[in-house]
């Protein structure tokens, strides 16, 4: 096992992963603010089969308390929330949870593909019920064995010359980024040194040692999966070695984004299969506690309430039909279950 996509935190407003280097003064002194909310992500794969989980938290201060969430901050992550539970219902191909006559069934499997423009629209909807907005250009990607940008992908509120391709199918993973802004959505470039890298397919004939340098230790550490300039062992040796693998497009580097307005945003990230049982979540961020959020907002329209009243997968049933049941212990209590093995959603 081996990474996918090195730890980043990302400060409130901006939207893409963050990782300063250390060998960058002003930006490694950033530090995080009582009350902000802030992005962590990270990945792993197994023989190039990636996953990528990131969620947001908001840093713990005396308005929060016992994490508790309330005004924008609530309306900002119960906009994520389900946000999130709308889109990865959108991607489940037509009729594969059908129930009913074997006719029923067949008419339902043959409905076309929800259109991403549609997706966007009512997750869109989700956002503004709560005063907010989908980032610009939110992107989810189908992985491939060492890809994690493959020949498909959704587009959320799509930016100038953005557009999706393709549809989900059953066997596929899928990397779905949820982004959710206080502000209008738009993002803007910063001023931030990229750090976070990618090697991509291009061979080019390096003539700095320490561009040479670099590669090696990229395709031994990283493979084609991201990875920050602060994981390299000469840290200021990689940021010279950079710019000649950036320009010859040996190596593809992430800008940094932040919300053009400066207003906090939240996003998640969740690596899910979709199998002929439904859709299960390989990597995902923990179901949070929605008793805690307190907002006077909330969703309204039927189309979406009814979507997300809609199940994620099929039961399988028990994991173990045979298995033999314990006696009660002495002091067990009246209501406790034996011998429940019934499978998650």
């Amino acid at each position: 096992m081996s990474l996918a996509h090195p730890t980043t935190v990302s400060p409130s407003s901006l939207v893409t992963p963050y990782t300063p280097l250390s060998t960058d003064a002003e930006e490694a002194a950033t530090t995080l603010k009582a009350a902000e909310v802030v992005k962590i992500q990270l990945g792993a794969q197994i023989d190039g089969f990636g996953a990528i989980v990131c969620d947001t938290v908001v840093v713990p201060s005396a308005k929060n308390d016992e994490d508790t969430h309330s005004g924008r901050e609530a309306d900002l992550l119960l906009a994520t929330h389900y946000a999130n539970e709308l889109l990865l219902r959108l991607m489940l191909p037509p009729g594969l949870l059908a129930s009913g006559t074997e006719d029923e069934k067949k008419q339902a499997t043959s409905a076309p593909a929800i259109k991403q423009s549609r997706m966007s629209e009512l997750v869109q909807k989700v956002a503004e019920s709560y005063g907010c907005n989908v980032v610009e250009s939110t992107t989810s990607w189908l992985f491939e064995r060492n890809e994690i940008e493959g020949k498909k992908k959704i587009v959320l509120s799509p930016g100038e010359g953005m557009k999706g391709e393709g549809t989900p199918e059953v066997g596929e993973v899928w990397g779905v980024e949820v982004g959710i802004s206080l502000g209008s959505g738009k993002v803007k470039t910063l001023e931030h040194r990229p750090t976070l890298h990618r090697r991509t397919t291009t061979t080019y004939g390096l003539k700095r040692p320490t561009s040479r340098q670099l590669l090696s230790e990229v395709v031994k550490k990283f493979g084609t999966f991201p990875f920050s300039l602060r994981q390299l062992e000469d840290e200021r040796g990689a940021k010279m070695g950079a710019l000649e693998c950036v320009r010859a497009d040996v190596l593809r580097q992430y800008p940094v984004f932040g919300d053009k307005d400066g207003e906090a945003v939240s996003r998640v990230f969740t690596t899910v299969a979709i199998t002929k049982n439904g859709l299960t979540r390989l990597s995902a961020p923990p179901t949070p506690d929605l008793s805690k959020y307190k907002t006077d907002k909330k969703i309204t329209d039927e189309e979406i309430l009814k979507i997300l009243e809609q199940p994620l997968a099929r039961s399988t049933g028990s994991k173990s039909k045979n298995k033999k049941k314990k006696k009660p212990a002495a002091k067990q209590a009246p209501d406790e279950v034996e011998g429940d093995s019934s499978e998650e959603e």
